[in-house]
């Protein structure tokens, strides 16, 4: 797979996204694209910085777990945007995230993709890609945010099930689900427009405008599940989220919500 055209990239990119990008950096290889974002200059209010890498050695997912980022094998892109004033419930903006790149994949004609609480992309009941969203600084009342997106688009068959797969057998691509995908610096742009977009509509009116569409695209609703949290472990039936973002779990004597955790997949559950 060749490296991303830059010029090709920016021609492709939507007026709304083209206008307040601040900067656009891409590289062969790189340790993390969210690393090296959280190490720059914040952008200016209702700005955005994006980073993207061909190949990234130390990618992180939640948790800092290692994220698998084979050179050429995928999209790895992180962008930077700054809040005039800090956004409430800021920790379900990583959901609202994933509303914003399904709708751009869909954008793309790349169907049945789905969501699992609260940053997995999926399709075909495994996992296509990731989301992991960082602070970069508050300042005063400015607060900015990095915001890290993995798809992969065409894996090498020597790898094997990444790291955070507690509930999948294995990782899927675009070009296993849909062949005649774009080209990566369309799939690119339309992420970052995605993104963009998303940040300024969760700072103008919060989670509320896209807690119904997450429930749509809900992958975790009616299975069986472990969630492993600091202080304590729940198993149940997932029974999607509640306003706010948090999880929803029917153990059978009570539903417990869940604002932090780990979910693993008990194997074959899915309730009728």
């Amino acid at each position: 797979m060749s490296r991303l055209d830059e010029k090709i990239l920016r021609r492709s990119l939507p007026e709304f996204s083209a206008s307040r990008l601040e900067e656009l950096e891409l590289f062969a290889r790189i340790g993390s694209t969210n690393t090296h974002l959280l190490g720059k200059t914040p952008p200016g209010v209702g700005r955005c910085r994006v980073a993207i890498a061909d190949h990234q050695s130390t990618g992180r997912g939640r948790h800092n777990r290692l994220w698998l980022s084979p050179p050429g094998a995928g999209l790895y892109l992180s962008l930077a945007y700054s809040f005039a004033v800090q956004p409430k419930a800021l920790a379900s903006l990583t959901l609202a995230l994933g509303v914003g790149i399904v709708g751009a994949l869909q954008k793309l004609h790349i169907a049945g993709v789905s969501l699992k609480w609260p940053n997995d992309i999926v399709a075909l009941d495994g996992k296509l890609g990731g989301v992991l969203t960082e602070v970069q600084s508050v300042k005063d009342a400015m607060c900015t945010v990095v915001t890290g997106v993995g798809i992969n688009i065409k894996l090498p068959e020597s790898l094997g099930v990444d790291v955070e797969s507690g509930w999948a057998q294995r990782a899927v691509d675009l070009q296993t689900i849909a062949p005649d995908h774009p080209p990566r610096e369309e799939i690119a742009a339309l992420l970052i427009d995605a993104l963009c977009a998303t940040m300024t509509e969760f700072e103008a009116q919060g989670f509320a405008g896209f807690v119904d569409d997450w429930r749509q695209h809900d992958w975790l609703h009616g299975r069986q599940i472990t969630v492993d949290m600091p202080n304590q472990q729940v198993a149940g039936v997932a029974a999607g989220i509640d306003a706010d973002g948090a999880l929803l779990v029917d153990t059978g004597s009570k539903r417990i919500r869940v604002i932090s955790g780990s979910i693993v997949l008990t194997r074959g559950g899915v309730r009728s």
